[in-house]
C-alpha cells in the first residue's frame, strides 16, 4: 500500500483552455524545469491544450507564509 505522505502519481489542474478541472497523469507531462518559485511542469490537457503548473516544496513555503499574514479586524 503506498504510504499517503509520498503523494500520488496524478494531480488535478484547472485548464485555462477548456475551463474543466482535469486529472493529469505522469503520461501527459512533456517537461519539468527546476527555478527559484518552485517546480514547473508543463503537460498537455485532456483536451489537447498546453498547460503549465508550478509545485514543489518552494510553493509550499510560499504558501504557509501567505496563509500567517496578519488579517485587519
Amino acid at each position: 500500500m503506498r504510504d499517503p505522505e509520498e503523494g500520488s502519481d496524478m494531480f488535478d489542474h484547472h485548464c485555462s483552455a477548456c475551463d474543466r478541472r482535469q486529472l493529469i497523469f505522469p503520461s501527459m507531462i512533456t517537461g519539468m524545469a527546476n527555478t527559484d518559485q518552485g517546480i514547473v511542469l508543463a503537460f498537455e490537457c485532456w483536451c489537447g491544450a498546453p498547460q503549465t503548473a508550478l509545485t514543489g516544496k518552494a510553493t509550499e513555503i510560499v504558501s504557509a507564509e501567505r496563509t500567517r499574514e496578519p488579517v485587519a479586524a
